[in-house]
């Protein structure tokens, strides 16, 4: 599995991604649930789950409009 790192990593390449290829999809990263308490700290699971929902809003996309 990924570190929190690399995930953030991933997160970053998929959102400038998105931003750059895809800017009418940014009004959606608003609506993406992100797991985040103030008593605990963002894990490597709710990271990944971040991670693979903006491939797939990116991907379902662009499989329609490209």
């Amino acid at each position: 599995m990924d570190s929190q790192n690399d995930l953030n990593q991933k997160i970053l390449t998929t959102l400038t991604k998105i931003r750059e290829e895809h800017p009418e999809l940014t009004k959606y990263l608003t609506e993406m649930p992100v797991v985040h308490s103030e008593k605990e700290e963002v894990n490597t699971r709710a990271l990944k789950e971040y991670h693979d929902s903006l491939v797939k809003l990116l991907t379902s996309y662009a499989d329609k409009h490209d």
